[in-house]
C-alpha cells in the first residue's frame, strides 16, 4: 500500500508513551485464551444498555480478533501520562494518521452526496492499557475496538505485528494493507453508528427470541462493516490509483480468512458452532469485503437484507 500522498489527520490520541508498560524492554502483553475479564464485561454491559447499543456489540467488537483474551490485572489500573495530540510522525502513526485522514475524506464525499453530514471518528493509540472513556479500561488484548458513546477507535500499534505472526493474517509489506482494513472495519462501525444501525440492532436483539438469533444479528453487524471496509478501499482507488500494490486485496482476504468466526474456534476447541458466531464466518468475512471492494456504494452492504447471507 503506497501511502506517501495521504492526507493526515491529526484526530489522534497518542498515548503510546504515557510509560506504563508494566513489563518493560517492549514486551507485549500475552494473549492466552480466557475470555474478557469480568470487570470489563460488567462495565460494557451497563454501558451498551446505558448509550441504547447492545453490550455485545461492543464485547464481539473488543474480541474481534483475539478469540477473547484478558491482559494481566496489574495492567489494568495505570494512571496515564503526558498525551500527544495530532498526527504522529513515527512510521506507524503517520501510516494510521493517514488512514484516519483518508477514511474521513472519502466518507465525507459519500455523505455529502446524499445531503448528510459526517464527522469522522477519532484514534487513541496505547500501548497494554489505557483509559477506554465510556467504555471502561482499553486493553491490548481486547484487540482494537470501536466505542460507540465516544466516537472513538482505541488500538494497540503492537496488534498488527498478532495478526502477522500470531494470525498469519498477512506478510512482508502487505500488513500495511492489512492494517488499514483493520481501521476501515472499525471505522464501519463509526458509520453505522453515524446511520443509526447500532441502536436499531440493539432493539432488534432484545426482542430475539434466542441467543443464536441475536449472535446472527451481531454477525450482520460485523459483516457489514467488512463490507463499508471494501467500499472505502473501492473510493480510495478511484481517488488514488495506484495506491493499492501488488498482494494487498489478497492480504485483506487472508486475514479475513483467519479471523473468521469458523476458522478460530477451529483453532482454539477443534470444532464450529456456527450458532455461536459472532463475527462471521471466513467465507462470509472474504466475500462481504470483496462486495463492497467491488461495487463501492453503501447500498451494496446490505447484510440485513432477505436472504443476504
Amino acid at each position: 500500500m503506497r501511502y506517501d500522498d495521504f492526507r493526515h489527520s491529526d484526530n489522534i490520541d497518542d498515548r503510546r508513551d504515557d510509560g506504563g508498560g508494566g513489563m518493560g524492554g517492549g514486551m507485549g502483553i500475552p494473549m492466552g485464551g480466557g475470555g474478557l475479564g469480568i470487570g470489563t464485561i460488567i462495565v460494557l454491559g451497563l454501558l451498551g444498555y446505558a448509550f441504547g447499543i447492545d453490550p455485545r456489540i461492543l464485547i464481539g467488537g473488543a474480541e474481534i480478533l483475539t478469540g477473547g483474551s484478558q491482559a494481566p490485572s496489574y495492567q489494568q489500573d495505570r494512571p496515564s501520562g503526558q498525551r500527544k495530540t495530532g498526527a504522529p510522525t513515527d512510521e506507524m502513526g503517520s501510516m494510521i494518521s493517514g488512514v484516519l485522514g483518508e477514511l474521513d475524506d472519502r466518507w465525507s464525499e459519500i455523505f455529502q452526496a446524499s445531503g448528510q453530514n459526517y464527522t469522522g471518528p477519532k484514534i487513541v493509540l496505547f500501548r497494554n492499557a489505557t483509559n477506554g472513556g465510556r467504555c471502561g479500561m482499553a486493553q491490548s488484548a481486547m484487540g482494537p475496538f470501536y466505542c460507540p458513546p465516544d466516537r472513538t477507535i482505541y488500538l494497540d500499534t503492537a496488534f498488527f505485528r498478532e495478526v502477522e505472526t500470531r494470525f498469519r493474517g498477512c506478510s512482508g509489506s502487505a500488513c500495511k494493507f492489512t492494517a488499514a482494513y483493520i481501521i476501515a472495519h472499525e471505522a464501519g462501525h463509526h458509520i453505522q453508528n453515524l446511520l443509526g444501525i447500532l441502536p436499531r440492532v440493539t432493539r432488534m436483539q432484545q426482542q430475539a427470541g434466542s441467543k443464536a438469533e441475536a449472535n446472527a444479528l451481531q454477525v450482520k453487524v460485523e459483516l457489514q462493516a467488512d463490507c463499508l471496509s471494501g467500499v472505502w478501499v473501492n473510493r480510495e482507488e478511484k481517488k488514488r490509483p495506484g495506491f493499492l500494490e501488488a498482494g494487498d486485496i489478497d492480504a485483506a482476504l487472508k486475514t479475513a480468512t483467519a479471523i473468521g468466526d469458523d476458522t478460530l474456534q477451529r483453532q482454539a476447541t477443534g470444532r464450529v458452532v456456527p450458532d455461536s458466531f459472532t463475527h462471521g464466518s471466513a467465507a462470509q468475512r472474504r466475500q462481504w469485503f470483496m462486495t463492497g471492494y467491488q461495487q463501492g456504494t453503501v447500498q451494496a452492504c446490505n447484510t440485513f437484507g432477505a436472504g443476504a447471507l
